[in-house]
């Protein structure tokens, strides 16, 4: 248990383990739960992360923060260039980052240049992660949008969503499992009107879109150093085989050598299959 009569003894770390009021930050930022649970408010949203997840936020993102008995909470300033390609970015339990706040903790840098070094390995994380690795235009049209982000409903790292509400019956996927009809009836237009707008802002369909989409979210998973099973789980999908099918499918790489080195595999695929999209997916592996 945490002394609490010694919670307050270094004042400028009292943060840590007793939370904040609602404030913002000039620089992007990263709330990661070392352990207990965080009771957050962000610009207005209530949200609850668990052990080893993490937040990421833009910079002036209004946030206040309650914690657990037993929570020690980190929240350390990113680099100016280290934005979240959403203003509040959900991003799940990517092991990397447990690895260096862990690190951080224990070495406990003091100097501008001490902090500095790790504070470049926390964007060398964050920067690959947020790379797509297959290429996806956002609709433009307001009921496409609507569509698109209710479709990614319980994806961990999609914008706007929370976290997973358990498997869909039937389906491999978990969370919002919804059909496009369903979905088009939210928006208050037809499943064919969304599929020729999806068609023709994105150059997909509908079905093709939210499964880059959720494999967008996989790939960042795997690249932060997340085991396969995690990587579905945050992606929506709800077995492992679920995701090296997809990605299998989407890619043509055989399931046994995603499974073998989901990482490395992608990696030899854009090499030689897709070089265009090197800029996007990247060879750089994410420090560990």
């Amino acid at each position: 248990m945490l002394r609490a009569d010694l919670l307050s003894v270094v004042p400028e770390n009292a943060v840590r383990f007793l939370g904040h009021d609602t404030h913002v930050h000039e620089e992007p930022h990263l709330i990661h739960v070392v352990s207990g649970t965080a009771d957050l408010v962000v610009e207005g949203r209530a949200m609850r992360l668990g052990p080893r997840e993490n937040l990421w936020l833009a910079p002036r993102v209004a946030h206040s923060a309650k914690y657990s008995e037993e929570s020690v909470v980190f929240g350390p300033f990113l680099s100016p260039h280290t934005i979240p390609p959403a203003r509040i970015q959900l991003l799940g339990i990517v092991p990397d980052l447990s690895r260096i706040v862990a690190t951080i903790l224990g070495a406990g840098p003091r100097t501008s240049a001490e902090v500095h070094r790790f504070r470049v390995a926390l964007d060398e994380v964050l920067n690959a992660m947020r790379q797509d690795c297959f290429s996806l235009v956002s609709p433009r049209h307001p009921a496409a949008r609507l569509v698109a982000r209710a479709s990614l409903a319980g994806v961990a790292g999609a914008v706007g969503t929370g976290s997973g509400a358990g498997a869909v019956p039937g389906s491999s996927w978990t969370g919002n499992a919804a059909t496009l009809e369903e979905l088009a009836a939210s928006a208050g237009t037809s499943a064919r009107h969304i599929q020729r707008l999806f068609r023709e802002e994105t150059g997909l369909s509908f079905r093709s879109w939210r499964a880059r989409a959720r494999l967008n979210v996989a790939v960042a998973q795997l690249r932060g150093g997340a085991p396969l099973q995690a990587a579905a789980r945050a992606a929506g999908y709800s077995t492992r085989p679920g995701l090296l099918t997809a990605l299998s499918r989407e890619t043509g790489i055989a399931r046994d050598d995603l499974a073998r080195d989901p990482v490395g595999a992608l990696d030899r695929w854009i090499a030689v299959s897709a070089p265009t999209w090197n800029e996007g997916c990247g060879s750089h592996r994410a420090a560990s």
